[in-house]
């Protein structure tokens, strides 16, 4: 446990020293996509998270989680500058406007993190996760360049999209794959399995934590959050997706001490996150 390391917590501080998160996620369909991830995000210690999706989405999360700064689709976009961190693909779907979108969110992230005026130059660390639906969504672009700093989080099967290949030929080789990935979209990737696999290029990581409590809808919403929610506070993207895979995992594992492993929904791995935080404190 030694290994992982708690971002600093300054007591001369205010939000937006611990970094702010614009999530693009949910629809009319996943709205506890939009709610799970952007919790994730807060739970981890981000200090500003602002949600941008849908009306419906919108008027769900403003009831469940008063915390969270609420935005239209059109008014993430013209804000992208503004944050951190940028979520994109929980429960986002795959129709044509939901494609234009991520295309968009893509391009105008890559400006701003790639130019020399980028937030990078201030010591902060701009970044970018893709997740779910936004996952999907790339494997469908033939030529797309992700901005610096991405982070993919794939499970077999939307690996498999990713890479081109049958999803066995994921499963039979998860560090291969992951580092495939990897070097492909030149980006760090967590493939999501009963032992997650990090990896950012020749560098790997391979959780041993976690059960079959996290087999359950929406708690890859809930990591795709937590590892925003610690890019914020200026971690690297390895750095933050190993250390939000094992808590995550860790979580999982307290949860089903309590709950077993059949009961424990996605919420409950939040409502446990703060212990395994606690253990690592």
């Amino acid at each position: 446990m030694s290994e992982f390391i708690m971002p600093s917590r300054e007591q001369d501080s205010n939000k937006g020293t611990f970094g702010k998160v614009l999530n693009f996620s949910g629809s009319g369909n996943y709205i506890g996509a939009a709610y799970l991830s952007t919790l994730g995000a807060l739970k981890s210690g981000a200090g500003y998270v602002a949600l941008a999706s849908e009306k419906k989405v919108l008027n769900s999360v403003s009831i469940l989680l008063p915390e969270a700064v609420l935005l239209s689709r059109t008014e993430g976009l013209k804000s992208l500058d503004k944050y951190t961190v940028c979520l994109i693909g929980c429960g986002l779907g795959q129709k044509r406007n939901s494609v234009n979108l991520f295309k968009k969110v893509i391009e105008g992230k890559r400006k701003n993190i790639d130019t020399p005026l980028s937030p990078l130059t201030s010591g902060e660390i701009n970044s970018f996760v893709i997740d779910a639906d936004g996952l999907n969504i790339l494997s469908s672009l033939s030529k797309i360049n992700l901005p610096q700093n991405t982070i993919l989080t794939p499970h077999p099967l939307e690996a498999s999209r990713l890479l081109g290949v049958e999803v066995n030929e994921v499963l039979q080789d998860l560090e291969g794959s992951a580092k495939k990935l990897s070097k492909k979209y030149n980006c760090v990737v967590a493939l999501k399995t009963h032992r997650t696999v990090v990896c950012e290029r020749d560098r790997i990581y391979v959780n041993q934590h976690g059960n079959s409590a996290l087999a359950k809808a929406g708690t890859g919403d809930v990591l795709a959050g937590i590892i925003s929610g610690l890019l914020a506070q200026k971690m690297t993207p390895f750095e933050s997706a190993k250390l939000a895979v094992y808590l995550h995992s860790r979580a999982g594992e307290l949860a089903s001490e309590d709950l077993t492993e059949y009961s424990p929904l996605a919420s409950d791995i939040l409502n446990y996150l703060p212990n395994a935080i606690k253990e690592i404190l």
